[in-house]
Protein backbone atom coordinates (compact mmCIF):
# COMPACT_ATOMS: atom_id res chain seq x y z
CA UNK A 1 0.00 0.00 0.00
CA UNK A 2 2.96 2.65 0.81
CA UNK A 3 3.60 2.78 -3.19
CA UNK A 4 -0.36 2.97 -4.17
CA UNK A 5 -0.21 6.73 -3.86
CA UNK A 6 2.89 7.69 -5.83
CA UNK A 7 1.66 5.00 -8.84
CA UNK A 8 -1.23 7.28 -8.58
CA UNK A 9 0.66 10.11 -8.92
CA UNK A 10 2.67 8.96 -11.72
CA UNK A 11 -0.48 8.01 -13.99
CA UNK A 12 -2.59 11.41 -13.11
CA UNK A 13 1.01 12.61 -14.36
CA UNK A 14 0.56 10.88 -17.87
CA UNK A 15 -2.80 11.81 -18.67
CA UNK A 16 -1.89 15.31 -17.50
CA UNK A 17 0.67 15.39 -20.08
CA UNK A 18 -1.42 13.23 -22.91
CA UNK A 19 0.94 10.85 -23.57
CA UNK A 20 -0.06 7.46 -24.49
CA UNK A 21 2.00 4.14 -23.47
CA UNK A 22 3.06 3.47 -26.94
CA UNK A 23 6.25 3.27 -28.81
CA UNK A 24 6.95 7.27 -30.12
CA UNK A 25 8.16 8.01 -33.60
CA UNK A 26 7.33 11.03 -35.66
CA UNK A 27 5.82 14.41 -33.93
CA UNK A 28 5.11 14.18 -30.39
CA UNK A 29 2.01 14.37 -28.80
CA UNK A 30 1.41 18.68 -29.66
CA UNK A 31 5.10 18.32 -30.80
CA UNK A 32 4.34 21.55 -33.25
CA UNK A 33 2.39 23.73 -30.36
CA UNK A 34 -0.25 23.53 -33.23
CA UNK A 35 -2.87 22.73 -30.14
CA UNK A 36 -3.62 25.97 -28.52
CA UNK A 37 -3.93 26.53 -24.61
CA UNK A 38 -7.23 28.12 -23.52
CA UNK A 39 -7.65 31.67 -23.92
CA UNK A 40 -7.89 31.82 -20.04
CA UNK A 41 -4.48 30.35 -19.83
CA UNK A 42 -2.74 33.37 -21.70
CA UNK A 43 -2.18 36.63 -20.48
CA UNK A 44 -1.60 38.10 -24.33
CA UNK A 45 1.38 36.07 -24.73
CA UNK A 46 2.72 34.29 -21.77
CA UNK A 47 1.13 30.85 -20.59
CA UNK A 48 -0.14 30.98 -17.22
CA UNK A 49 -0.09 27.85 -15.28
CA UNK A 50 1.81 24.41 -15.26
CA UNK A 51 0.07 22.59 -17.65
CA UNK A 52 -1.73 25.49 -20.09
CA UNK A 53 -0.03 24.48 -22.32
CA UNK A 54 -1.77 21.04 -23.76
CA UNK A 55 0.61 17.61 -23.51
CA UNK A 56 3.53 19.66 -22.05
CA UNK A 57 4.50 21.30 -18.74
CA UNK A 58 6.02 24.51 -17.97
CA UNK A 59 7.86 26.56 -15.47
CA UNK A 60 8.82 29.90 -15.69
CA UNK A 61 8.11 32.54 -18.46
CA UNK A 62 7.16 30.48 -21.59
CA UNK A 63 5.11 32.73 -24.53
CA UNK A 64 2.84 31.22 -27.02
CA UNK A 65 3.93 32.79 -30.48
CA UNK A 66 2.09 32.60 -33.71
CA UNK A 67 4.51 33.34 -36.50
CA UNK A 68 5.05 36.77 -38.08
CA UNK A 69 5.19 40.23 -37.47
CA UNK A 70 5.78 40.82 -32.90
CA UNK A 71 5.19 43.63 -30.65
CA UNK A 72 8.01 45.97 -31.14
CA UNK A 73 8.86 45.51 -34.35
CA UNK A 74 10.19 41.75 -34.66
CA UNK A 75 8.94 38.92 -37.08
CA UNK A 76 9.09 35.42 -36.06
CA UNK A 77 9.62 32.87 -38.61
CA UNK A 78 7.93 29.49 -37.39
CA UNK A 79 9.14 27.20 -40.33
CA UNK A 80 6.43 23.98 -39.10
CA UNK A 81 3.41 25.55 -39.06
CA UNK A 82 2.22 28.57 -37.43
CA UNK A 83 3.00 27.92 -33.88
CA UNK A 84 5.86 27.72 -31.39
CA UNK A 85 7.07 28.64 -27.99
CA UNK A 86 9.55 30.78 -26.56
CA UNK A 87 11.13 30.23 -23.35
CA UNK A 88 12.34 33.35 -20.97
CA UNK A 89 14.95 33.44 -18.71
CA UNK A 90 15.39 30.19 -16.59
CA UNK A 91 12.37 28.95 -18.25
CA UNK A 92 11.59 25.30 -19.41
CA UNK A 93 9.19 23.30 -20.98
CA UNK A 94 8.71 19.28 -20.40
CA UNK A 95 6.47 16.32 -20.96
CA UNK A 96 7.07 12.45 -20.02
CA UNK A 97 7.44 9.99 -23.02
CA UNK A 98 7.71 6.07 -23.27
CA UNK A 99 10.80 4.62 -24.18
CA UNK A 100 12.18 1.62 -24.45
CA UNK A 101 15.27 0.99 -21.99
CA UNK A 102 18.97 0.92 -23.17
CA UNK A 103 17.24 1.99 -27.27
CA UNK A 104 19.10 4.51 -28.93
CA UNK A 105 16.79 7.90 -29.71
CA UNK A 106 17.16 10.73 -31.44
CA UNK A 107 15.18 13.79 -31.28
CA UNK A 108 14.39 16.01 -34.36
CA UNK A 109 13.28 20.20 -33.08
CA UNK A 110 13.37 23.81 -34.74
CA UNK A 111 15.16 26.24 -32.73
CA UNK A 112 16.53 29.84 -33.42
CA UNK A 113 17.58 32.29 -31.06
CA UNK A 114 15.62 35.61 -31.04
CA UNK A 115 17.53 38.39 -30.02
CA UNK A 116 20.86 39.72 -30.72
CA UNK A 117 22.25 38.15 -27.16
CA UNK A 118 24.02 34.37 -27.34
CA UNK A 119 21.12 32.14 -26.26
CA UNK A 120 21.62 28.69 -26.24
CA UNK A 121 19.02 25.63 -25.60
CA UNK A 122 19.36 22.74 -23.05
CA UNK A 123 17.96 19.68 -23.86
CA UNK A 124 18.29 16.89 -20.79
CA UNK A 125 16.62 13.24 -20.64
CA UNK A 126 18.42 12.06 -17.47
CA UNK A 127 21.06 11.15 -17.03
CA UNK A 128 22.41 12.78 -20.43
CA UNK A 129 22.08 16.91 -20.63
CA UNK A 130 23.83 19.01 -23.52
CA UNK A 131 23.56 22.45 -24.25
CA UNK A 132 22.61 23.95 -28.08
CA UNK A 133 24.71 27.24 -28.77
CA UNK A 134 22.30 29.11 -30.97
CA UNK A 135 24.49 31.70 -31.68
CA UNK A 136 25.88 30.45 -35.30
CA UNK A 137 22.98 30.51 -37.65
CA UNK A 138 23.45 27.83 -40.47
CA UNK A 139 20.20 28.88 -42.83
CA UNK A 140 18.77 31.97 -43.42
CA UNK A 141 14.95 31.02 -42.92
CA UNK A 142 14.68 31.62 -39.28
CA UNK A 143 15.14 28.44 -37.69
CA UNK A 144 17.74 25.90 -37.85
CA UNK A 145 16.32 22.32 -37.37
CA UNK A 146 18.95 20.28 -34.79
CA UNK A 147 18.95 16.38 -33.51
CA UNK A 148 19.95 15.21 -30.17
CA UNK A 149 20.36 11.56 -28.97
CA UNK A 150 19.86 9.93 -25.89
CA UNK A 151 19.89 6.45 -24.41
CA UNK A 152 17.02 6.31 -21.30
CA UNK A 153 17.43 3.86 -18.63
CA UNK A 154 13.77 3.06 -17.40
CA UNK A 155 10.10 2.69 -19.29
CA UNK A 156 9.35 6.41 -19.36
CA UNK A 157 11.58 9.22 -19.66
CA UNK A 158 11.24 12.80 -18.42
CA UNK A 159 12.28 15.34 -22.08
CA UNK A 160 13.29 18.77 -20.92
CA UNK A 161 13.95 21.28 -22.93
CA UNK A 162 15.07 24.82 -20.98
CA UNK A 163 16.76 27.99 -20.95
CA UNK A 164 19.84 28.51 -19.22
CA UNK A 165 20.62 32.12 -20.01
CA UNK A 166 19.93 35.45 -17.94
CA UNK A 167 19.15 38.10 -20.51
CA UNK A 168 18.48 41.74 -19.83
CA UNK A 169 15.08 41.69 -21.68
CA UNK A 170 13.18 38.98 -19.57
CA UNK A 171 11.49 38.09 -22.97
CA UNK A 172 14.48 37.29 -25.02
CA UNK A 173 15.20 33.24 -25.13
CA UNK A 174 15.16 30.71 -27.43
CA UNK A 175 12.12 29.77 -30.04
CA UNK A 176 11.24 25.92 -30.09
CA UNK A 177 9.19 24.33 -32.70
CA UNK A 178 7.72 20.89 -34.24
CA UNK A 179 9.61 18.74 -31.80
CA UNK A 180 9.85 14.69 -33.31
CA UNK A 181 11.48 11.34 -32.12
CA UNK A 182 12.13 8.34 -33.23
CA UNK A 183 14.25 5.00 -32.43
CA UNK A 184 17.19 4.26 -34.09
CA UNK A 185 18.39 0.57 -34.94
CA UNK A 186 21.65 -0.94 -34.22
CA UNK A 187 24.11 -0.67 -36.44
CA UNK A 188 27.21 -3.18 -37.07
CA UNK A 189 29.53 -3.80 -39.22
CA UNK A 190 30.17 -6.07 -42.17
CA UNK A 191 32.04 -8.50 -44.07
CA UNK A 192 32.34 -5.87 -46.56
CA UNK A 193 32.14 -2.66 -44.55
CA UNK A 194 33.92 -2.35 -41.28
CA UNK A 195 32.09 1.09 -41.31
CA UNK A 196 28.86 1.65 -39.22
CA UNK A 197 26.36 3.17 -41.11
CA UNK A 198 28.94 4.34 -43.85
CA UNK A 199 25.72 5.15 -46.39
CA UNK A 200 23.94 7.46 -43.62
CA UNK A 201 20.98 5.38 -43.86
CA UNK A 202 20.30 5.05 -39.73
CA UNK A 203 19.87 8.68 -38.97
CA UNK A 204 17.55 11.07 -37.23
CA UNK A 205 13.55 12.45 -38.78
CA UNK A 206 13.76 14.96 -41.37
CA UNK A 207 10.95 17.08 -41.59
CA UNK A 208 9.03 16.61 -44.28
CA UNK A 209 8.58 20.64 -45.16
CA UNK A 210 12.52 21.24 -44.30
CA UNK A 211 14.50 22.40 -46.82
CA UNK A 212 17.50 22.99 -44.13
CA UNK A 213 17.90 19.59 -43.35
CA UNK A 214 19.08 18.70 -39.82
CA UNK A 215 22.02 19.92 -37.43
CA UNK A 216 24.22 16.96 -35.90
CA UNK A 217 25.34 18.77 -33.04
CA UNK A 218 29.16 18.63 -32.00
CA UNK A 219 30.11 15.21 -29.61
CA UNK A 220 31.08 18.09 -26.02
CA UNK A 221 27.10 19.39 -26.81
CA UNK A 222 25.63 15.38 -27.56
CA UNK A 223 27.50 12.58 -25.61
CA UNK A 224 25.08 10.12 -27.48
CA UNK A 225 25.11 10.84 -31.23
CA UNK A 226 22.00 10.87 -33.43
CA UNK A 227 23.75 9.28 -36.13
CA UNK A 228 24.53 5.77 -34.98
CA UNK A 229 27.89 4.90 -35.49
CA UNK A 230 29.22 8.49 -35.90
CA UNK A 231 30.97 11.51 -33.79
CA UNK A 232 30.95 15.04 -35.02
CA UNK A 233 34.07 15.89 -33.38
CA UNK A 234 34.31 19.81 -34.26
CA UNK A 235 33.44 23.03 -32.73
CA UNK A 236 30.21 23.29 -35.34
CA UNK A 237 27.87 21.07 -36.53
CA UNK A 238 27.50 18.87 -39.67
CA UNK A 239 24.29 18.55 -41.42
CA UNK A 240 22.31 15.48 -42.25
CA UNK A 241 20.31 16.07 -45.55
CA UNK A 242 17.68 13.46 -47.40
CA UNK A 243 17.08 12.35 -51.34
CA UNK A 244 13.65 14.35 -50.93
CA UNK A 245 14.83 17.49 -50.52
CA UNK A 246 18.48 17.45 -51.72
CA UNK A 247 20.66 15.62 -54.12
CA UNK A 248 22.07 12.35 -52.15
CA UNK A 249 24.86 10.20 -53.97
CA UNK A 250 23.44 7.13 -53.01
CA UNK A 251 20.37 5.81 -51.10
CA UNK A 252 18.34 7.64 -48.90
CA UNK A 253 20.43 10.21 -46.92
CA UNK A 254 23.98 11.74 -46.32
CA UNK A 255 26.18 14.45 -44.40
CA UNK A 256 27.26 17.74 -45.65
CA UNK A 257 30.31 19.43 -44.15
CA UNK A 258 28.89 23.03 -43.53
CA UNK A 259 31.33 24.84 -41.51
CA UNK A 260 35.23 23.91 -43.17
CA UNK A 261 37.96 22.76 -40.82
CA UNK A 262 35.45 23.12 -37.72
CA UNK A 263 32.48 20.93 -39.56
CA UNK A 264 34.04 17.49 -38.90
CA UNK A 265 32.70 13.71 -38.67
CA UNK A 266 34.60 10.99 -37.80
CA UNK A 267 34.41 6.87 -36.88
CA UNK A 268 36.74 4.45 -34.56
CA UNK A 269 36.58 0.92 -36.46
CA UNK A 270 38.14 -2.34 -35.51
CA UNK A 271 41.00 -3.42 -37.46
CA UNK A 272 43.85 -6.00 -37.44
CA UNK A 273 47.29 -4.29 -36.51
CA UNK A 274 49.62 -4.11 -39.43
CA UNK A 275 46.99 -4.92 -42.32
CA UNK A 276 46.52 -2.95 -45.27
CA UNK A 277 43.12 -1.72 -45.88
CA UNK A 278 41.30 -0.02 -48.93
CA UNK A 279 38.70 3.11 -48.15
CA UNK A 280 35.99 4.31 -50.72
CA UNK A 281 33.34 7.38 -49.82
CA UNK A 282 31.84 9.59 -52.16
CA UNK A 283 31.65 13.74 -52.55
CA UNK A 284 29.34 15.86 -54.01
CA UNK A 285 27.29 18.68 -53.48
CA UNK A 286 23.46 18.75 -52.23
CA UNK A 287 21.83 20.46 -55.38
CA UNK A 288 21.07 23.74 -52.88
CA UNK A 289 22.80 26.28 -54.78
CA UNK A 290 26.42 25.50 -52.82
CA UNK A 291 29.03 25.97 -55.73
CA UNK A 292 32.81 26.87 -56.51
CA UNK A 293 35.88 24.57 -55.63
CA UNK A 294 35.79 22.14 -52.68
CA UNK A 295 37.71 19.94 -50.96
CA UNK A 296 37.30 16.83 -48.82
CA UNK A 297 40.38 15.41 -46.24
CA UNK A 298 39.87 11.95 -45.32
CA UNK A 299 41.72 10.54 -42.53
CA UNK A 300 42.56 6.66 -41.75
CA UNK A 301 45.51 5.85 -39.50
CA UNK A 302 48.52 7.45 -41.32
CA UNK A 303 47.35 8.10 -44.34
CA UNK A 304 45.34 11.33 -45.45
CA UNK A 305 43.94 11.98 -48.73
CA UNK A 306 42.25 15.41 -50.08
CA UNK A 307 39.75 15.19 -52.94
CA UNK A 308 38.85 18.49 -54.49
CA UNK A 309 35.31 19.26 -56.22
CA UNK A 310 34.52 21.62 -58.26
CA UNK A 311 30.64 22.22 -57.35
CA UNK A 312 28.18 23.60 -59.64
CA UNK A 313 25.25 23.62 -57.42
CA UNK A 314 23.51 20.70 -59.22
CA UNK A 315 24.22 18.00 -57.76
CA UNK A 316 27.24 16.31 -59.27
CA UNK A 317 29.68 13.68 -57.24
CA UNK A 318 32.96 11.55 -57.84
CA UNK A 319 34.28 8.70 -55.65
CA UNK A 320 37.40 8.89 -54.07
CA UNK A 321 39.74 5.90 -52.69
CA UNK A 322 42.82 4.98 -50.93
CA UNK A 323 45.17 2.42 -49.07
CA UNK A 324 46.16 2.40 -45.58
CA UNK A 325 47.88 0.53 -42.95
CA UNK A 326 46.29 -0.07 -39.70
CA UNK A 327 48.89 0.60 -36.74
CA UNK A 328 46.40 -1.36 -34.03
CA UNK A 329 42.69 -2.79 -33.37
CA UNK A 330 40.83 0.66 -33.85
CA UNK A 331 41.54 2.50 -36.19
CA UNK A 332 40.21 6.38 -36.47
CA UNK A 333 38.70 7.59 -40.00
CA UNK A 334 37.63 11.67 -39.87
CA UNK A 335 36.04 13.85 -42.76
CA UNK A 336 36.16 17.85 -43.21
CA UNK A 337 35.38 20.27 -45.47
CA UNK A 338 38.90 22.16 -46.14
CA UNK A 339 36.76 25.66 -46.91
CA UNK A 340 34.07 27.21 -45.79
CA UNK A 341 31.08 27.77 -48.13
CA UNK A 342 27.72 29.75 -48.55
CA UNK A 343 25.11 29.68 -51.01
CA UNK A 344 25.45 31.39 -54.49
CA UNK A 345 21.83 32.69 -53.52
CA UNK A 346 22.21 33.19 -50.03
CA UNK A 347 25.38 34.48 -48.33
CA UNK A 348 24.22 33.73 -44.94
CA UNK A 349 23.25 29.96 -45.33
CA UNK A 350 26.08 27.47 -44.77
CA UNK A 351 26.60 24.97 -47.00
CA UNK A 352 29.67 22.37 -48.05
CA UNK A 353 30.65 19.44 -49.43
CA UNK A 354 28.32 16.22 -49.07
CA UNK A 355 29.53 13.01 -47.98
CA UNK A 356 29.05 9.78 -48.70
CA UNK A 357 29.01 5.66 -49.04
CA UNK A 358 31.96 5.23 -46.63
CA UNK A 359 33.58 2.07 -47.01
CA UNK A 360 36.78 0.15 -45.57
CA UNK A 361 37.53 -3.27 -46.47
CA UNK A 362 40.80 -5.29 -45.88
CA UNK A 363 42.59 -5.27 -49.48
CA UNK A 364 43.66 -9.51 -50.43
Amino acid sequence: MATFPATVFFFINLILLGVALEDLEGLLPNGNFEEAPSASNLNKTVLTGRHSLPKWAIHGLVEYITAGPQPGGMVFAVPHGTRAVRLGNEASISQLIHVKPGALYALTFSSSRTCAQDEVLRVSVPPLTGELPLQTLYSSNGGDTYAWGFRPNSTTALLTFHNPGIQEDPACGPLLDAVAIKELSPVLPTRDNLVKNGGFENGPIVFKNTTSGVLLPPKQQDQMSPLPGWIVESLKAVRYIDSRHFSVPSGLAAVELVAGRESAIAQVIRTIPNKVYNMSFTVGDAKNSCHGSMMVEAFAGNQTLKVPFVSEGKGGFKTASFKFTSSGIRTRITFFSSFYHTKATDFVSLCGPVLDDVKVFPTK
